[in-house]
């Protein structure tokens, strides 16, 4: 049986997920959403730079041992602008929206990858893949249409 940390690591991002949805709609009462996002970014750096340190992934790369290539740079690049429109965006629609339904458009996240990973990856997907794609389509459109 293969091991099931990455559904025990998946769930645990789920419930962050959660946390940041919630308490972001609490913590942006009165605040300005582009200020909180540039906020939690802060908080976020400022945890991965102290984790990075604690497991010693830091100095090498401080000291040109991280071995990272010009791709990789840049696709980590334009994986960080892709989260900070993601969560720009994100944080103005909580703002204004209701939690439930940010969130449930936010997560169309899965189909946009499921999509992407078969076209750009070449990942191949079965029908269980395909229909699990319009299942969530339909979940999203429910869940967003709750009013």
């Amino acid at each position: 049986m293969p091991s099931l940390g990455w559904i025990a690591l998946g769930l645990l991002a789920a419930l962050g997920g959660a946390g940041v949805t919630v308490f972001g709609k609490l913590g942006l009462e009165g605040v300005n959403p582009t200020l909180a996002t540039a906020l939690r970014a802060v908080i976020m750096a400022l945890v991965m730079l102290g984790v990075a340190l604690g497991t010693g992934q830091l100095g090498p790369l401080l000291f040109g041992k991280a071995h990272l290539t010009g791709r990789a740079w840049l696709f980590i690049t334009l994986a960080g602008l892709s989260g900070a429109t993601s969560w720009l965006a994100y944080f103005a629609a909580l703002r204004v929206g209701p939690t439930a339904g940010v969130a449930a458009l936010d997560r169309l996240s899965l189909a946009f990858i499921f999509l992407f990973s078969a076209l750009a990856l070449r990942e191949p997907h079965g029908w269980r893949g395909w229909l699990g794609a319009v299942v969530l389509l339909a979940g999203v459109y429910l869940m967003a249409a709750d009013r």
